[in-house]
């Protein structure tokens, strides 16, 4: 049985699901939170979350570099339930990464998830180095989630 291309990982926020909702959807913010992407920035004239909208990822990889600019497109946007973007070139998309929101009592449960586009490529670069790059994405994902998580928290 194969393995999935990609992974997710699950924060339980003391915040209602609005305000969880307007921070992981204000890409201008990932910087704030995310080890590797230390900025973001819409373009081609987008200035918000919505399906088709465009933004920049300025990523230094494994938080040490090389640094580069990456491309995306918001694929997925049900405000306070999912926000998902494509990284890659108009044409075509490597990975998608996301975030789905579930409110959960008096907070949110918050969920980051990624996963690879399944063409042979990108499966061969899984079936070699997915289980590192994996466990870099999930320490990843758990460092932003905890650092929004703080900061909703220290907001209430």
């Amino acid at each position: 049985m194969s393995r999935p291309l990609g992974g997710e990982v699950s924060v339980r926020v003391e915040a209602p699901v609005d305000r969880v909702w307007a921070l992981v959807s204000d890409v201008t913010r990932i910087g704030e939170f995310s080890p590797e992407t230390f900025e973001a920035r819409w373009t081609r004239g987008s200035t918000g979350p919505a399906v088709g909208a465009t933004f920049k990822g300025h990523v230094k990889r494994n938080g040490v570099g090389p640094t580069y600019w990456s491309g995306c497109r918001v694929t997925r946007c049900e405000p306070e339930r999912v926000f998902e973007f494509a990284v890659g070139t108009d044409t075509v998309s490597v990975t998608h990464w996301g975030y789905r929101l579930e409110p959960e009592g008096t907070g949110t449960r918050v969920t980051e998830y990624y996963r690879l586009e399944p063409s042979l490529p990108l499966r061969l670069y899984w079936l070699v180095l997915g289980r590192l790059r994996g466990r870099t994405n999930e320490r990843g994902m758990r460092t932003t989630l905890e650092r929004m998580k703080t900061v909703l928290e220290e907001e209430q």
